[in-house]
C-alpha cells in the first residue's frame, strides 16, 4: 500500500494533474455540477468568516446548495481543499506587468505591499500559508515572476533567491504576528504604553525612553519601515555584484 501523500507537499503537487481533473464535472443525473473555481472561492469566503477550525465540508456544501459527495469528486478531504484555498489567495496578489519601467526596488516593494494587503484581507489563511511552502500553480507563478524580475535587473541567481525568500518571510511573518488568528488586539496599545511607562527607569531606561514609539507607530508604517530596511540592504548587496544576464 502506497503511503498517503500530504496535501500541499512537493510530492502531492507533483502527483496532481496540471488542471484539476474535476474542474468541470461530466453531466450526470441528480444535482448539477459545481465549478472547481467556485468551490474554492466559496470555501475561502467561509474560512474568512468562521476560521479554519470551524470550517467544514458540510458547511461548504450547504453554501453551494450541493452535497458533500459532490465535493469529494474534487477533493479527498478538507485538507486538500484548504491547499487550493491558499493557492487561490496567492492568485489575488498582483505583480508588475512584463515590460514595466519601474526599478527593481519599486517593483519588489509593490509586490510585497500587494502580498501584505492580500493577507490582511484573509487573516485566517495565514496559519495555512505558514504550515507549508506554497507551491501550487499561483504560488509558483508568483515566485517565477518575482525571481525573473530580480534576475532581469542583474541579481545573481543566489542573491535573487535569498532576496525573494527574505522578503516573503518578512511579509508573511509580519502579517501573521500582527493580523493572524490570536494576534494582539490593536486597541491594547494604550495599556501596553502605560505599562512600559510604569517600569523602573533605572532597570529599563531604553524601554521607558522609547515607550511612545514602541506602541504608537501605525502598523502600516511599521511594515513599510521594515520592508524599506530589507530593500535598502539588498540594494547594497546587488550593487556589489557585476550585472549578470538572466
Amino acid at each position: 500500500m502506497e503511503p498517503r501523500l500530504i496535501p500541499g507537499s512537493p510530492a502531492w503537487w507533483a502527483a496532481r494533474p496540471r488542471t484539476p481533473a474535476a474542474a468541470a464535472e461530466a453531466p450526470r443525473r441528480g444535482r448539477p455540477p459545481v465549478d472547481f473555481g467556485r468551490i474554492v472561492a466559496i470555501a475561502l469566503r467561509l474560512v474568512d468568516e468562521v476560521g479554519v477550525q470551524a470550517f467544514t465540508l458540510r458547511m461548504l456544501a450547504d453554501a453551494l446548495g450541493s452535497g458533500t459527495a459532490t465535493l469529494y469528486r474534487h477533493f479527498a478531504g478538507k485538507d486538500e481543499l484548504l491547499v487550493h484555498v491558499v493557492d487561490h489567495v496567492l492568485g489575488d496578489v498582483g505583480t508588475p506587468a512584463p515590460g514595466s519601467t519601474a526599478t527593481w526596488r519599486e517593483s519588489l516593494t509593490a509586490v510585497a505591499d500587494a502580498l501584505y494587503l492580500t493577507l490582511r484581507r484573509h487573516p485566517h489563511v495565514l496559519p495555512l500559508l505558514i504550515a507549508q511552502v506554497p507551491i501550487g500553480p499561483n504560488g509558483l507563478a508568483q515566485r517565477e515572476r518575482v525571481l525573473q524580475l530580480l534576475l532581469t535587473h542583474g541579481f545573481p541567481a543566489d542573491l535573487a533567491a535569498r532576496a525573494f525568500t527574505a522578503v516573503s518571510h518578512y511579509v508573511i511573518g509580519f502579517a501573521a504576528q500582527q493580523h493572524g488568528p490570536g494576534s494582539a488586539d490593536p486597541d491594547s496599545a494604550p495599556a501596553l504604553a502605560a505599562f512600559y511607562r510604569g517600569l523602573d527607569t533605572a532597570t529599563y531606561p531604553a524601554i521607558t525612553t522609547a515607550a511612545r514609539t514602541l506602541t504608537r507607530t501605525p502598523l502600516d508604517e511599521e511594515f513599510r519601515f521594515g520592508l524599506a530596511l530589507l530593500v535598502t540592504g539588498l540594494e547594497h548587496l546587488v550593487d556589489g555584484h557585476p550585472p549578470q544576464a538572466p
